[in-house]
């Protein structure tokens, strides 16, 4: 039977003249390992909503491109109608029209869907953590997909030291704040003007055109990001991702957190290798990183029951002591998703109305909109 320390000690007969004496020698014992029962399914559900969220994207843009060709010919070429999905990637725009709808409690008639789409985030992250960077976010799936690539191809990633990740994080952050900023000085009027402006009215059309029409420093820039991913987990998300920064934020807030039983816990550290974030949750008890995803690797890849699990707090004991399997988790994610853009079109508030004549006359022309910048007449 096993004793809780083990002695070894070397008889005085055979140790030799002058030697030092035997010493104690002690071993903690091996916890004893009780194996999860239970299938774990959380990897295949989030890989299908990062592949269907990423497809859906990918039609989003085919639609858009479409819709902006349209104009470019001269309406000779199919007409379809402007999907307004694709104003998720406008998150400065979201920010504006989150302002402008809290400051005068109407909803933009320019670009409403990024204010839906940012809320609807937002409203993830604080349920369930920053799991849009890992669930949802296409630019989050094509990172995985990258570094994933990088560790069959060059057989590991590689992990900057402490001195130097610690800073280059702050970067999204400092972008953030720089975003924030430059909203929050702006009032509800230079908002709705600067919406209507030429640049606000085409804003997606130029960042097509930007992917479109991309120049030698654009694709230095975009290949050096992607060399990059393959080598460092996830290197624009946690490095210079303002957007991840913003919902990282809004989860610390979360009640919902990965929490490790030491009891049950039998210190394999597989849950730390595992982590794309490089967490040690091998050593803590509740990760309330801003890093975090809700990615659930670790829970995966844990083999103790009970050890590792998503949940909410202590004093929650229903359902099974707070935890929040992840078919849950799926389900919250989709339910905010469709709740929150169902309620935008149901409501009339999700299309921006602009009349074809105004679209005709800058969509054609939309490399030369400018930015407005304050003094500018309109923004007066």
């Amino acid at each position: 039977m096993a004793t809780q320390v083990e002695r070894a000690i070397i008889p005085q007969e055979l140790q030799l003249p002058g030697a030092p004496q035997a010493k104690l020698v002690s071993r903690q014992p091996r916890k004893k390992l009780v194996r999860r029962v239970e299938k774990d399914h959380s990897q295949t559900l989030r890989h299908s909503f990062q592949l269907g969220f990423l497809l859906m994207n990918i039609w989003l843009g085919s639609l858009f491109y479409l819709w902006v060709r349209y104009f470019e010919t001269g309406t000779q070429s199919a007409f379809v109608e402007r999907p307004a999905g694709v104003e998720g990637w406008l998150p400065i725009a979201g920010m504006m029209n989150f302002k402008y709808w809290l400051v005068t409690r109407h909803v933009p008639s320019l670009h409403p869907a990024a204010m839906f789409l940012l809320i609807t985030f937002l409203s993830i992250s604080f349920l369930f953590r920053k799991a849009f960077c890992s669930w949802l976010c296409p630019v989050g799936t094509i990172s995985e997909y990258l570094w994933r690539a990088g560790q069959k191809i060059l057989r590991r990633n590689f992990q900057l030291p402490c001195w130097l990740d610690i800073p280059l994080r702050g970067l999204k952050y400092l972008l953030l704040g720089f975003f924030v900023w430059a909203v929050y000085t702006m009032s509800a009027e230079a908002i709705e003007l600067f919406m209507g402006s030429p640049y606000g009215l085409i804003a997606d059309a130029k960042m097509l055109n930007f992917f479109r029409f991309i120049g030698q420093t654009g694709l230095i820039v975009i290949g050096s990001l992607v060399l990059l991913s393959i080598v460092i987990k996830n290197f624009w998300c946690r490095y210079l991702c303002p957007y991840g920064a913003l919902l990282g934020l809004t989860a610390l807030a979360s009640p919902l957190k990965i929490r490790r039983s030491a009891a049950a816990c039998i210190d394999c550290a597989k849950c730390a290798r595992a982590c794309p974030s490089n967490l040690a949750v091998d050593t803590l008890v509740t990760i309330k990183s801003a890093e975090c995803t809700a990615c659930l690797e670790c829970v995966a890849v844990c083999p103790a029951d009970s050890a590792l699990q998503m949940s909410l707090p202590e004093i929650v004991k229903f359902p099974r002591n707070g935890r929040v399997p992840a078919w849950a988790v799926a389900a919250g994610i989709a339910a905010l998703f469709f709740g929150i853009i169902g309620y935008a079109k149901t409501s009339g508030a999700w299309t921006t109305h602009v009349p074809a004549q105004i679209y005709q006359q800058l969509v054609p022309h939309a490399n030369q909109a400018r930015h407005p910048m304050p003094g500018d007449p309109e923004l007066r």
